[in-house]
């Protein structure tokens, strides 16, 4: 306690600890910014799950029309005739799954490499100039890739390749007859979409697939070795394995963007409506058809028929992250000492 003197006697003042200024309270009050703070993190997660919805929604809503007059057999239905006003997505869905899988099958031993090499193999001088450069390809738009792969990829690689598979294995005269590899072939293809995509996601699984090999502790590689194991052994024994969830995850953020590419597709694949059986026949995407025909679409059967073919594409995305998630969680859990 503190005594005032005054003219009439002595007074006892107020403790010390009871004279709090007004911003001290609110301060208190507000536990000195946690509170804003945790309110506008949460605002902001609530923001993104919002704008998922909300997209979600709008195309729901505006692919109704097709939805209410072809329900399922919109998705079954292999004919697209819009001056029919017949709409039937199946060689979308179909021409989407197939470059997609081409790429990966072409990207994924090539990035994998690639990141092993500059992890691994690379000389400490020359890494970091090679891995710009990696990381460099997946900045170059991908309209510069449709163009590229219009005037140079096609005619100097792609027809090249599709004429050898298609008089090794689609020729119906010789002794191996292979309908995968059936012509006509034009260049313009399914071949074509698929190996132009395989270059362009080649880029985001080497690049996340080296940061993710570059973090597996050295302790790792320093006890294989200790046991006798060699470099080779080390990395498909050991490192791998230990860093095999994000590799996974770079695979999927791969396929992530096989699935939505757009503009260096619709250059390469084509363009027809049709379902084939032969990578070497031109054909569509659901991304393609959508950035093709958007500006023909002159009904409300016609832009709701493209609109739910966006949804598709939508809901494709979400299931395939869910899925990555569940993947990487199945394999971090068989490898409970992994933390890259």
């Amino acid at each position: 306690m503190a005594s005032i003197s005054t003219g009439k006697g002595l007074r006892t003042a107020r403790p010390i600890s009871a004279r709090v200024t007004l911003n001290q309270r609110i301060g208190r009050a507000l536990q000195h910014g946690d509170i804003p703070y945790k309110g506008i993190i949460v605002l902001a997660a609530l923001s993104v799950i919002g704008l998922m919805v909300g997209v979600g929604v709008m195309l729901w809503i505006a692919s109704s029309v097709t939805r209410n007059s072809d329900g399922l057999g919109f998705i079954t239905a292999t004919e697209w005739n819009p001056v029919s006003d017949l709409f039937g997505a199946m060689p979308f869905i179909a021409g989407t799954i197939s470059t997609s899988i081409l790429a990966l099958v072409i990207a994924i031993p090539l990035g994998l490499g690639v990141a092993i090499f500059l992890a691994e193999l690379c000389p400490p001088r020359i890494r970091a100039p090679l891995g710009f450069l990696v990381e460099l390809l997946a900045a170059i738009p991908s309209v510069v890739y449709g163009a590229w792969g219009i005037f140079v990829f096609i005619p100097t690689v792609v027809k090249p390749v599709g004429e050898f598979l298609l008089n090794t294995f689609g020729d119906k005269s010789h002794g191996i007859f292979i309908p995968l590899f059936e012509g006509p072939f034009f260049g313009a293809s399914y071949l074509a979409a698929g190996l132009i995509l395989a270059v362009m996601i080649v880029p985001t699984i080497t690049a996340i697939s080296r940061d993710v090999l570059l973090a597996v502790p050295k302790a790792q590689r320093e006890g294989a070795y200790g046991l006798g194991s060699t470099q080779w052994e080390t990395i498909w024994q050991v490192v791998l394995p230990y860093a095999l969830s994000g590799i996974l995850g770079a695979v999927i953020l791969g396929l992530g963007r096989a699935l939505g590419e757009t503009m260096a597709v619709t250059m390469v694949i084509g363009n027809v409506a049709q379902l084939s059986t032969s990578i070497l026949s031109p054909g569509y995407t659901m991304a393609s058809v959508i950035a093709n025909e958007w500006g023909e679409s002159r009904t409300p059967a016609y832009s709701s028929a493209l609109i739910e073919i966006g949804l598709m594409l939508f809901f494709m995305s979400l299931l395939l992250n869910l899925l990555a998630r569940l993947l990487v969680w199945s394999v971090s859990r068989r490898n409970p000492d992994q933390r890259v």
